[in-house]
């Protein structure tokens, strides 16, 4: 067994096509019904916003407007009809109780005009309209910020000022408060309806996946569920889990017996074969007939065995130096191995074994060289990311595109100008299904510098 340092190819082909962009940016479920119900708040919100707006806001402004031309026209009539005491005694009054501060008005004033948005705009000509053409309302008066309203007393000339809020009841930093409370609680409140309602069809979808793989025992669903509708849905998933596993151990149960029914003729047919045929070549090409059925089952028998259940760090090198062995001195099976000594992988050491061995199987048979008839095997590992990167490769001539779609595909047989050997079928299904129990993928396409490549990811493990 020689050793190559030959690297893995900088690309290998993808088996999994890349997905469209469109579907990887799909949102799942969750978030999904979150913006969905997000939005439905957000548009509730704004509505009855717009409700408040309409039947209690603008009404409430204009009220407020209204009362205070009522306190100016009172003011008004107050300041008129009393004497010099009597009316610094109510504007005192007037200051203190009322917050309405009375200044008188000079022509160098420097005034800012009050209104900024309709709304403000509307109750201003509101107020002047109530008051007389000759009112002013500002938001400043020299440089000091309130609501100003000016009126005149016969010759005289007067400020009224007072607090702006009263037109601007929604203002202020409280609103904003309320408002972003509201908005998380609303938030928050959506966040629990949607992982409620996402909840049952994640365990749902998570126990799907376990039936997937053949986990029919870790994919039982709690039938005591509150709703009703999600209770018979999980009643009717454990049923068709319990069915699927019922059968699943009569399909194993029933290969097996065939086995042990076929193989108890066939050693009795050997025996009488070897001791009645007198031709030592026809008693040859019979064996090997005999021979063949007998690989076959076990065929069979691999194809339908359960899936391994003890997946733990196994030492690469070790397995493939035991597969190898049978063929250390066959002078037409060549096989170059570059794999690292301490390189684990997360597997089931019998299992991968097998795997190793059905490559190595179909690469003698299959993978003579068109030059010379030598099968020449290269088998390299890499490390990427967590995986481990398994490559098998023989130099034969490979096959074609529509062949090689279906060579996965239990009992397909390849085309008959690689080779003109005969079998089940079932070699690279075996080896595919034996990769994806122990949590791996596989893949086998023609190789650009001739041959045919297989190539296995397995997780990197530690060593126990």
């Amino acid at each position: 067994m020689s050793v190559s340092s030959e690297p893995l190819p900088d690309k290998e082909p993808n088996p999994h096509p890349q997905q469209d962009p469109r579907h990887r940016l799909k949102l799942s479920l969750f978030w999904r019904t979150f913006v969905l119900l997000s939005m439905l708040i957000l548009c509730s919100s704004l509505a009855w916003l717009q409700l408040f707006r309409t039947q209690e806001y603008e009404p409430r402004i204009l009220r407020n407007a209204h009362q205070i031309a009522t306190v100016v026209n009172l003011t008004k009539t107050a300041l008129m009809h009393s004497d010099a005491i009597a009316r610094v005694s109510l504007l005192k009054t007037l200051a203190d109780e009322e917050d309405v501060s009375i200044q008188t008005r000079e022509p160098n004033d420097q005034i800012e005009p009050f209104g900024e948005t309709g709304m403000e705009k509307q109750l201003v000509q509101e107020m002047i309209g109530r008051l007389g053409e000759g009112t002013l309302v500002a938001a400043s008066v020299n440089n000091k910020s309130g609501l100003w309203v000016g009126f005149q007393i016969e010759k005289d000339s007067y400020w009224l000022q007072m607090d702006p809020d009263r037109l601007r009841p929604m203002g202020g930093k409280g609103w904003l408060m309320w408002l972003s409370i509201a908005a998380v609680l609303s938030l928050a409140g959506a966040a629990i309806m949607a992982g409620l309602i996402n909840r049952p069809l994640k365990r749902l979808s998570y126990a799907a996946s376990q039936v997937r793989e053949g986990h029919f025992s870790n994919s039982t669903l709690n039938e005591n569920e509150a709703t009703s509708e999600i209770r018979e849905v999980n009643i009717g998933f454990n049923r068709m889990a319990e069915r699927l596993a019922k059968i699943e151990a009569e399909r194993a149960l029933m290969l097996a017996g065939i086995s042990h029914d076929l193989r108890t003729p066939l050693a009795r047919l050997r025996l009488e074969t070897e001791l009645s045929v007198a031709d030592a070549e026809t008693r040859e090409l019979m064996a090997g007939d005999i021979a063949q059925l007998d690989e076959i089952i076990d065929k069979f028998l691999d194809y339908a065995r359960p899936e391994p259940t003890d997946l733990g760090p196994v030492l690469l090198s070790g397995v493939l130096s035991r597969c190898i062995a049978p063929w250390r001195n066959n002078p037409r099976l060549e096989i170059s191995v570059d794999v690292a000594e301490d390189l684990h992988v997360k597997a089931e050491p019998v299992e991968l074994g097998r795997v190793l061995s059905n490559l190595l199987e179909n690469a003698r048979r299959y993978g003579q060289s068109p030059i010379d008839g030598v099968t020449r095997v290269e088998i390299v590992a890499r490390v990427h990311d967590g995986w481990v990167l398994l490559r098998v490769r023989d130099q034969g001539p490979g096959v074609s595109e529509e062949t090689l779609k279906n060579l996965t595909q239990p009992f397909f047989r390849g085309d008959t100008a690689r080779t003109s050997a005969t079998g089940s079928g079932l070699g690279l299904a075996i080896v595919e299904r034996s990769v994806q129990r122990m949590g791996g993928t596989f893949s086998v396409f023609n190789n650009s510098a001739g041959g045919l490549m297989a190539l296995m990811k397995f997780r990197q493990a530690k060593a126990a």
